[in-house]
């Protein structure tokens, strides 16, 4: 996966791209005058300085959005995530898009501006999809849930490079509670009426919430992780000669307070609320097609929502299928070339058996996975001009997962550098449990988090030139995800790669983790499959370690539609690709094809196949 989406309370004003339906068709201009072809680039000109107007206006409304993008306007403040707010932002996208269609002329656009176009107005229908289906999302929850993400993002985004940003790191403890409280008022109504998490996500946002206040100066032992880093920001200030020491004492002083006034509450208050509700919730529970009010209806639009396709669940359940026969004969193969006898389960056994396959629970062992993470990135860093034009200007790191989010067996996950390369990219690894960390998908999930894949692609749009800002900030979770899958095929073509062939092996147990997800995703919505019996598919299915299998059937169960993205948008990007060769022939480039999918930001599959073709035309023409 890549960066954790943020809380639905709490995300970002920047709208995830994706088709609901294809846009209405235009024709394209070909051997225009020069006078017409400048006033193409005037009104192309001007509706690009229109968006980059209204995206400024965009980010009013989500501090949190500029904060992540680096910038310091409403460093004191949290979102507003009352409904209150939800309806003027969704009103305020509805205008956006009406003010579009009356002010500009589609016909009289370039290329790139009417994906502009296009992608702004599906960018509001996703939001008002979203907000229609606003109660079925959980409030709190064990994947996206606002009582991680916030002390993760006050720790890694929010900079003090001044004793006035050290202040706005208290204002915006200040303003904790009382989102805090607006969420879990929510949350109270939804469960009452319907849209009740499982039990294992309310275990989860306990053990999340008790983490972050658990140490000093909340209860006696080590420093919690927010103390230790408002800590260290204040020496900081003292060390880079902003403050002087006794003034980063009262600092720390106020940062105490500040955190057992305001933060210790509001988690107390959802450990309260998270306890006396648990005995209410579903210890073994299905998807939300049978048990939420309008649940079978969310979860269609969340399928088309993620995949941005109109595949129905019986359509994707049957690819999935497919997908996992497809994949089990290529891991027989290479069972061939290890010389192992007997079953591709027995085969997984062994895998998950063999200590050869796992480095040691310890702190050496946890450093030598991140040691050799950071070898295969860097020997993909050495070969990727022979595959792109395009490079990301920022690094990218690899490190562990901070101590208060670490789940045994949880996904790992990216998180995006600063777009002017000031700040690297983070691939995030769960080490906890060095069992659930086989070598063999060392690798494969290196690739997928890091380069080729999620860091390559995040950092690519973030740092386009030549199109509006909010081209370089959108997201499509097919596209995305999708990416990341194709990334992880692509190393295959590249030097270095995969050369053990349980190496090879970990490539396929990842691809097919994804096609298994197409089954089980719509098994669990769609067909009223209950959490044990998702988790019993998979077990006969793949050599995913339990705990891991555990964990990402309890994400799909709270995340609905999203896991089924990466396999279905691989397997558009491998079709785009196909048509392209097929069209191109010996003109085929895949570097020019690799600019043409990466170079325009993330954009939902119609998007996408419209750019393609775009490329294509223009090879073809010379």
């Amino acid at each position: 996966m890549h960066r954790p989406h943020l809380p639905h309370a709490l995300a970002l004003s920047i709208a995830f791209a994706l088709a609901l339906a294809a846009p209405a068709s235009h024709a394209e201009r070909s051997g225009a005058a020069p006078a017409a072809q400048e006033a193409v680039q005037d009104e192309s000109r001007r509706l690009n300085a229109w968006f980059d107007e209204k995206f400024a206006e965009e980010l009013r409304f989500s501090p949190i959005a500029l904060t992540v993008l680096g910038r310091k306007e409403l460093y004191d403040q949290l979102d507003d995530v009352s409904d209150e707010a939800a309806e003027r932002q969704l009103a305020w996208r509805r205008a956006t898009v009406e003010e579009m269609e009356s002010r500009f002329d589609y016909d009289a656009l370039d290329e790139e501006a009417r994906l502009s176009w296009d992608l702004w107005k599906q960018q509001y229908e996703l939001a008002a999809v979203r907000h229609r289906f606003r109660r079925n999302a959980y409030v709190f929850n064990q994947m996206q849930g606002v009582q991680s993400f916030l002390p993760t993002f006050l720790i890694n985004f929010h900079k003090v490079e001044s004793e006035a940003d050290f202040q706005a790191y208290l204002s915006r403890l200040a303003a904790l509670r009382k989102g805090f409280g607006t969420l879990l008022e929510r949350a109270r109504r939804n469960a009452e009426d319907g849209y009740r998490m499982p039990r294992f996500a309310y275990e989860g946002v306990l053990a999340e919430a008790r983490a972050v206040v658990s140490g000093a100066p909340f209860d006696e032992g080590p420093d919690s992780a927010l103390w230790a880093d408002l800590q260290a920001k204040a020496d900081g200030l003292a060390k880079a000669g902003t403050i002087d020491a006794a003034r980063a004492e009262t600092l720390k002083s106020q940062a105490r307070e500040a955190l057992l006034a305001h933060v210790a509450p509001a988690y107390r208050e959802l450990i309260a609320w998270a306890e006396a509700d648990l005995v209410n919730a579903q210890e073994n529970p299905a998807g939300v097609g049978s048990t939420q009010p309008e649940g079978a209806e969310y979860y269609r639009a969340m399928l088309r929502l993620h995949t941005s396709t109109d595949l129905d669940p019986a359509q994707i359940h049957r690819i999935g299928l497919e997908e996992v026969e497809r994949i089990h004969r290529e891991m027989h193969a290479v069972m061939e070339r290890v010389g192992f006898e007997g079953s591709l389960q027995d085969f997984f056994a062994y895998i998950a058996s063999d200590p050869k396959f796992r480095f040691p629970d310890t702190d050496e062992g946890r450093q030598a996975y991140i040691d050799a993470a950071t070898a295969a990135i860097d020997n993909i860093k050495q070969v990727l001009p022979r595959y792109f034009g395009l490079l990301p200007k920022a690094d990218l790191v690899v490190r562990r997962v901070e101590s208060f989010r670490e789940q045994p067996g949880a996904a790992q996950h990216y998180m995006p550098g600063a777009p002017d390369g000031s700040r690297p990219g983070v691939y995030y690894a769960h080490l906890s449990d060095m069992g659930a960390m086989p070598i063999p998908e060392l690798e494969v999930i290196a690739y997928h988090e890091g380069l080729p894949g999620h860091h390559m692609q995040i950092s690519i749009a973030q740092e386009l030139t030549g199109v509006p800002q909010f081209r370089t900030q959108a997201r499509s979770t097919a596209y995305s995800e999708g990416w990341g899958l194709y990334a992880e095929w692509l190393a295959r073509e590249m030097p270095g790669t995969y050369q053990d062939p349980y190496s090879e092996y970990g490539r396929l147990s990842s691809e097919l983790w994804r096609a298994v997800r197409l089954v089980v995703d719509t098994g669990l919505h769609a067909k009223g499959w209950t959490e044990q019996q998702a988790v019993d598919y998979f077990q006969a299915n793949t050599a995913i370690p339990d705990a891991s299998v555990r964990s990402e059937v309890q994400r799909y169960i709270t995340w609905p539609g999203q896991a089924t993205a990466y396999k279905i948008g691989m397997l558009r990007i491998q079709e785009l690709r196909r048509k392209a060769e097929a069209e191109l022939g010996e003109r085929f480039d895949i570097r020019g094809f690799h600019d043409a999918v990466l170079g325009g930001g993330a954009l939902p599959m119609n998007l996408l196949e419209r750019r393609v073709d775009q490329w294509i035309a223009r090879v073809q023409g010379g």
